[in-house]
């Protein structure tokens, strides 16, 4: 029993950490907050960086504690969620694709004239959500509360420790990603991180296309399924009532 709970903590913390840290990729997304802050001064990205740090922490940790109560009590279906949430990730990373010199320099004057309440108000949508923390890292968060729940209380509590332990481990790195993603980007010079913030617009297009795919997917297999229960139960209704 002694050993038992420091090893649901270090489960926990494992878990959370190799099962959420690669879907949100701070590093990814650290040009993408770039792109949507340019123009912004230093004060305002840090404000912004710890805001979205917290901010991700607080939502991801929900979606592990009451995550999937809240979608049964409004019958929602985790593929429901993927789609809706691709859908602002494609819509946003294809305004990003196509912004031209005349919106970028609007948004840099917009950026300049962030007052850290501003800030504040811009941290959670879309920079938070879905951004740097969209669907899919949402349904992973859904699943792993689920896969952390054990019969034992005291395994239960451990793990979910650990769980939160690693949630602040990864809000630790989206901040440092995003508070230092100017001095990251430098070396490739102006146009190198025009060009980057281009591609990486791109990779998060694909992204959300590929979320959307993935809901779809899963609600067509389910109708599917549906439809081979129906038909089957059908089947079975007309054999009885031939025999009979």
């Amino acid at each position: 029993m002694n050993l038992e709970l420091p090893g649901a903590i270090g489960k926990g913390f494992l878990f959370v950490f190799a099962a959420l840290l690669p879907i949100l990729n701070p590093a990814a997304t650290a040009p993408i907050f770039l792109g949507l802050t340019e123009g912004a001064s230093a004060d305002t990205r840090t404000l912004l960086a710890r805001r979205i740090a917290r901010n991700m922490f607080w939502l991801l940790l929900g979606a592990m504690l009451i995550g999937s109560y809240v979608l049964e009590f409004f019958g929602i279906a985790l593929p429901i969620v993927r789609v809706g949430g691709g859908l602002i990730v494609a819509a946003n990373a294809w305004r990003l694709l196509t912004a031209t010199q005349a919106s970028a320099d609007s948004r840099t004057g917009l950026a300049e004239s962030f007052t850290p309440e501003m800030a504040r108000r811009q941290a959670f949508y879309p920079l938070t959500f879905p951004i740097s923390c969209g669907p899919g890292s949402i349904a992973a968060a859904i699943t792993v509360g689920v896969s952390l729940s054990d019969a034992r209380l005291a395994v239960s509590l451990g793990r979910m420790g650990g769980a939160v332990l690693g949630l602040v481990a990864i809000g630790l790195l989206v901040y440092l990603a995003f508070r230092y993603a100017q001095q990251l980007l430098k070396p490739l010079g102006e146009a190198g991180t025009v060009i980057f913030l281009r591609l990486s617009a791109f990779i998060l297009l694909c992204l959300g296309v590929q979320i959307i795919w993935d809901g779809a997917h899963e609600l067509g297999v389910g109708l599917l399924r549906d439809a081979q229960r129906s038909v089957r139960s059908a089947s079975v209704s007309l054999i009885s009532s031939i025999t009979t």
